[in-house]
């Protein structure tokens, strides 16, 4: 299970630097999203929206090296934790047509389950990585491309979740 921690760590790390380089590349989108999900004036939500981004990247960097991974991952889970509890209250509260800024592109159909089930599954994962022991050792080129198959695959999850649902059969 040792040799699980060194991907996992990895995973996540390169995760939270998409998610971080995502937030600096577009900028005017994911501040009107930020003012959206925690409906913040928008002189507020880019703060907070680079404060997020800068949180992102340090919890990164800390995931990298086996002394600083608990912290790394504590930081991480508790973000992740922050995300999903937004999340699920701007869809409770009926703003949950919004979009959130969670993907790549602008989603039309708002928050769904898998956006929110993402951001609390990878809170968990951080968590679970947060008590490992001993950091979870050196990360090696066996890890670096596992964890690369793992995020490609976290990618395309999100792409499958958003496709639309199809209302007849092209068998009938």
């Amino acid at each position: 299970m040792s040799a699980a921690f060194p991907v996992l760590a990895l995973f996540l790390a390169i995760v939270l630097a998409v998610a971080a380089a995502h937030k600096l590349a577009e900028r005017t989108r994911l501040t009107q999203a930020t003012a959206g999900l925690l409906r913040l004036a928008p002189a507020l939500a880019m703060p907070a929206t680079m404060a997020a981004a800068a949180i992102e990247f340090a919890a990164a960097l800390a995931l990298l090296f086996p002394a600083s991974r608990s912290a790394g991952a504590l930081l991480a889970a508790m973000l992740w934790a922050g995300y999903g509890a937004a999340l699920l209250a701007a869809r409770r509260r009926g703003d949950g047509a919004i979009d959130c800024g969670c993907d790549f592109g602008a989603r039309r159909s708002g928050i769904g389950r898998f956006t929110i089930g993402r951001a609390f599954a990878l809170a968990a994962a951080a968590l679970a990585l947060c008590l490992s022991p001993a950091g979870g050792g050196d990360i090696d080129i066996q890890s670096i491309f596992a964890a690369l198959a793992f995020v490609v695959l976290l990618f395309a999850a999100g792409e499958i979740a958003h496709l639309p649902a199809p209302s007849r059969s092209a068998a009938r």
